[in-house]
């Protein structure tokens, strides 16, 4: 997914972020809720923003659903711009674009 920080807030590009589908499964449609639960905006069709003091959970939820198999890296690492240090809460499941 791509991101970028902007004045400590953690932006996900909204082309990127996981999408409810009604029919969906079980698993994506836990995910897409489970971000979206500790984001501080998450609009349809906009990007969406976690605040610095959720970005140890935000690592710890992105770990679990990583490991888990049912979702790919693409769905679950933070891509920065190289030009943007990752921050230290973010370093288990972020690389560089």
């Amino acid at each position: 997914m791509r991101a970028r920080i902007d004045q400590d807030i953690l932006i996900i590009h909204a082309e990127d972020v996981p999408v409810y589908k009604k029919t969906g499964s079980v698993v994506r449609n836990s995910y897409f809720w489970a971000l979206k639960s500790i984001s501080c905006y998450a609009g349809r069709d906009t990007d969406w923003e976690f605040d610095r003091p959720v970005w140890l959970a935000l690592n710890r939820m992105l770990l679990a659903f990583a490991t888990s198999g049912y979702l790919g890296d693409r769905e679950t690492q933070l891509e920065f711009p190289v030009e943007i240090p990752i921050p230290e809460e973010l370093r288990d499941v972020s690389t560089w674009e």
